[in-house]
C-alpha cells in the first residue's frame, strides 16, 4: 500500500518480532530497529514479556542495532513534548555507537537525567487479574509487582528515581557459571 509518494505501509498480523524480520526483508538497507515507545515500562522482569524488547533482539539476530523504547502509563497518555529532548539526547547517545548493539531504554515520565543500568531482577507477585473488555469478552491482566525495592544502579532504580534508564543487552542468556559447573561433573 502507498500513501503519497514517499510512504509505504504494510500490514503484518504477527508479533512484533515478525514484523521486523518482514521490514527488513522488504527495506534491505536498515541501519537500525527503533521498536517503540511502548505505552507502559519494560523494566527488570517484564524484560522476558516484551515484544517492544523481542522487536529489538530480531533487529541484532539478523545483524542490525535494535534499541528499545518504552515509558510508563497512567491515567493519561504520556507528555511526549516533556520527553522528546531526552529521547532526542538518548537516541544521539546510541546511534553514534555504529556497532550492532542492542539496548533496553525506559523514560520515566518526567526525565532529570540519563543512567546506564543493569537489568533489576526481582521477585515479583505475578498475580492474574481478570476483566472485562467494553464488548463483554473475558480477559487477564498479568501484574509484575516488584516484591522488593530496586537496587541502585539498575533499570528500575532509575526509572523511579526520575532518569532514563539505558540497559545494554545480550542475546546470549547462558548462565556460565551453572554451566561450568555442569561441564565439570
Amino acid at each position: 500500500m502507498t500513501f503519497g509518494d514517499h510512504i509505504q505501509a504494510h500490514r503484518v498480523n504477527g508479533t512484533p518480532a515478525d514484523c521486523v524480520a518482514l521490514g527488513t526483508h522488504l527495506f534491505t538497507d536498515v541501519d537500525v530497529v527503533l521498536s517503540g515507545i511502548n505505552m507502559g515500562p519494560n523494566l527488570g522482569n517484564g524484560m522476558w514479556h516484551s515484544g517492544t524488547l523481542a522487536a529489538a533482539k530480531q533487529a541484532v539476530l539478523l545483524g542490525i542495532k535494535g534499541i528499545a523504547l518504552s515509558t510508563p502509563v497512567g491515567n493519561t497518555e504520556p507528555d511526549f513534548d516533556v520527553l522528546e529532548p531526552f529521547v532526542r539526547q538518548t537516541l544521539e547517545l546510541l546511534l553514534a555507537d555504529k556497532e550492532v548493539n542492542l539496548t533496553n531504554v525506559n523514560f520515566p515520565p518526567e526525565p532529570t537525567d540519563l543512567r546506564w543500568t543493569r537489568q533489576s531482577v526481582r521477585q515479583y507477585d505475578g498475580y492474574i487479574v481478570p476483566g472485562q473488555d467494553p464488548l463483554g469478552r473475558r480477559h487477564y491482566w498479568f501484574t509484575v509487582t516488584p516484591l522488593e525495592p530496586a537496587d541502585e544502579g539498575t533499570d528500575r532504580w532509575a526509572v523511579e528515581n526520575g532518569f532514563v534508564s539505558m540497559t545494554p543487552l545480550r542475546l546470549d542468556l547462558t548462565d556460565e557459571v551453572a554451566l561450568k559447573k555442569a561441564l565439570q561433573t
